[in-house]
């Protein structure tokens, strides 16, 4: 008995060394697989179409007709692209949607830039000033505006009183055509810097310090670390935030409008407000849409031309 039950476990051994080795089990793969996984993103993509491609077709239609809000009109064809080319009011838009976009995204990356390098150094309150500098973000755009437009809009608003008081004369910066540019194009950087300061901190912590570390022992001062090192190891980061920032200033409606509502004289009127205003105020439906297309066109020339440069980083990375 103790013979037969002492052989049955050196048999099933046997039998289990000669059997062949059992496979795992693996996910499905080949065409089944890509069939599964296109049938699980159907539903998603058509939403996706339904949200966003049908708007897009009906607004192309709309511009290539001289319609209304209410009926969509006689088609036109190209008129209304060839009318903007001679309308010297979108020439001046486009004009200063060039300098908006260029100032907002510049300058809210230079001041982001320099308050990301200057919170990585060990200064008392850091944390505090991390949540502070992010308020002009934070707080809502109608609130910012509101307070911007309180000093500087009135006789008596503080930023005029102070220019009468350093003998410049009556200076009231919503009033005159240049002082206004300079006025939106400043509460823009305002409200756009904590946004490239957290991009560009986030892409700073992800430096190895050691590499700073072997430049001091190497003799490399601060200007050669920031533009040897820390610039184009942010490089990535920096293109990614350009495309953002350009994106938000060439479609920022309420900072304009809240501020100064396009005057004076014309002088901050952007693509998007010279296009509000040709639908909701003209009625010239067609020829308002043909401008926010001329806007996306715009603006995907832009992006392509950074996403460019983003594969030329990750291509040498």
């Amino acid at each position: 008995m103790n013979s037969v039950s002492a052989s049955i476990p050196d048999k099933l051994v046997s039998r289990r060394s000669d059997a062949p080795p059992r496979q795992r089990r693996r996910g499905p793969r080949g065409t089944g697989s890509r069939l599964t996984y296109s049938a699980m993103a159907l539903p998603s993509l058509l939403l996706m179409i339904l949200v966003n491609a049908y708007p897009v077709f009906y607004a192309a239609m709309q511009s290539v007709h001289d319609g209304s809000l209410i009926s969509q009109g006689d088609f036109i064809g190209l008129d209304n692209y060839i009318a903007a080319a001679s309308d010297s009011a979108f020439w001046a838009a486009a004009q200063f949607t060039i300098i908006f976009t260029l100032v907002g995204v510049f300058g809210s990356w230079l001041i982001g830039l320099s308050l990301a390098l200057l919170l990585r150094t060990k200064i008392p309150g850091r944390a505090v000033f991390r949540v502070l500098l992010v308020l002009p973000w934070v707080v809502p755009v109608v609130v910012s505006a509101t307070s911007w437009n309180w000093l500087t809009a009135q006789h008596d608003s503080p930023l005029p009183m102070l220019a009468r008081a350093l003998g410049m004369g009556d200076v009231l910066f919503l009033a005159n055509p240049t002082l206004a540019v300079i006025t939106v194009c400043a509460f823009k950087v305002w409200i756009s810097f904590p946004f490239m300061m957290m991009m560009m901190g986030a892409a700073l912590e992800g430096i190895d310090p050691t590499v700073y570390e072997a430049a001091r022992m190497d003799g490399a001062n601060s200007r050669q670390q920031l533009f040897g090192i820390t610039l184009p190891l942010i490089a990535k980061p920096t293109y990614i935030g350009w495309v953002l920032m350009t994106i938000f200033c060439v479609n920022d409606f309420p900072t304009i409008f809240l501020l100064t509502g396009g005057g004076p004289v014309n002088a901050t009127t952007s693509m998007v407000v010279f296009a509000y205003r040709l639908v909701f105020l003209n009625f010239q439906t067609g020829y308002g849409v043909a401008i926010a297309f001329l806007m996306t066109i715009l603006l995907v020339i832009v992006s392509v031309i950074l996403y460019r440069q983003i594969r030329k980083v990750g291509n040498h990375e």
